[in-house]
């Protein structure tokens, strides 16, 4: 392990930010309810990453159902909320006046156990809730919190086209910072590296989402993606190979993890203690270029797992369809390993959960942060899964 975990400069301000972030939207859990979260444990990573460096922890009001937010408030007792820097998020979709916006600001607050937090980003912005956010002059709310001393600084996450991006940057000059998904599938997905480029050249810190497309690149590759990253003689597993690329980016500020093992948490520190910008060779770069290329080609299912889909109003467990499909994609040319996923599928989606139950009523496509067509996917997924069900 390396000395100790690297810092890089946040934008414009003068702050030092560790490179690995802690995202708290899949922390452990007891059983399949997200709400159910795992205190004992939880508590023990968050601590564990702290200890060894980490200083940005990023959670949202939605996560966990709520108590991603409770949950932190807990674990930064002891002197910990002192060694940190928080990052929450107003939920965009639910607020429909400002004072519903202070209403939610004050209970997260309360949730977290803190006075200020000092990252406050609009959660999930797109050309609607942005459009939303100016009608109810947000912005002049959130500065008017940032003189309260509540909010430290503004950002906004965001889901949508590099256009949409621009102008919402274009629009304030307050920014201090955004939150993008990246990693080296979605180079060219939603703001993609015109957007992070764009950011930096702004002043702006940029944060790090899905470095690991919602953990698809970190899972076992195929026998021919795992030849590829053998070749170039560099020993790593596949979510370092992940998150090295993105922190290979000057332009990125910090990347968020959200880690749900405490092995993840060790691994990742320990992978960021060994990171920084522009040290990967060319043949490592050209390496995880061929890897982009199969998994474009595998044609893989964007969802990252978040959940926001559900719960679908006719039962159908769009989550779990859609990682087992991307697994069985994983597992070409083992037809063994995709027996075991297809059994696995029956297991996790019986009949009255499958894609057949899809009323196409669409909800689950308005609620998406990745745009996905969602409908068309479950139709996809289909007559992949439900094909080799087994009939008797």
């Amino acid at each position: 392990m390396a000395i100790g975990i690297r810092y890089r400069k946040f934008g414009r301000l003068d702050i030092s930010c560790s490179a690995l972030g802690f995202g708290l939207m899949r922390l452990p859990t007891i059983g399949v309810d997200p709400a159910n979260i795992n205190e004992d444990e939880a508590i023990k990573m968050i601590r564990y990453a702290v200890d060894h460096g980490v200083n940005y922890i990023d959670t949202a009001y939605g996560y966990h159902r709520g108590k991603s937010e409770v949950l932190l408030g807990k674990a930064l007792q002891g002197g910990y909320r002192d060694r940190v820097m928080v990052a929450t998020k107003m939920p965009t979709w639910l607020v429909k006046s400002r004072e519903d916006m202070d209403r939610v600001l004050d209970e997260q607050l309360k949730r977290i156990q803190t006075e200020h937090v000092d990252f406050y980003l609009f959660h999930g912005l797109n050309e609607a809730r942005w459009s939303k956010m100016k009608d109810l002059r947000a912005l002049d709310w959130a500065e008017k919190k940032i003189a309260e001393g509540k909010v430290g600084h503004l950002g906004f996450s965001f889901h949508d086209k590099y256009e949409v991006f621009k102008e919402i940057i274009d629009s304030y000059q307050g920014w201090a910072f955004c939150q993008i998904q990246y990693n080296y599938v979605d180079v060219d997905y939603q703001a993609g590296t015109r957007g992070l480029k764009y950011a930096a050249n702004r002043g702006l810190a940029v944060v790090i989402m899905e470095p690991v497309s919602g953990g698809l690149l970190a899972m076992n590759p195929t026998p021919e993606i795992q030849d590829i990253w053998d070749s170039v003689g560099v020993k790593r597993t596949p979510a370092e190979w992940a998150l090295m690329w993105v922190w290979n980016h000057p332009e990125v500020s910090v990347v968020l993890s959200g880690m749900s093992t405490m092995q993840q948490v060790i691994e990742n520190v320990e992978s960021a203690c060994r990171s920084g910008p522009d040290i990967l060779t060319v043949d490592e770069l050209n390496v995880i270029s061929q890897v982009r290329q199969k998994y474009l080609e595998y044609g893989l299912i964007r969802c990252k797992g978040c959940g926001y889909c559900m719960p679908c109003p006719n039962g159908v467990d769009i989550v779990n369809i859609f990682s087992l499909y991307n697994e069985y994609y994983r597992k070409s040319g083992d037809p063994v390993s995709q027996e075991e996923v297809i059994r696995r599928y029956e297991d996790l989606v019986p009949l009255d959960r499958n894609q057949q139950k899809c009323k196409n009523c669409g909800e689950c496509e308005r609620k998406c942060p990745q745009q996905l067509p969602i409908r068309r996917l479950l139709m996809k997924s289909s007559g992949v899964l439900e094909r080799n069900r087994r009939k008797d």
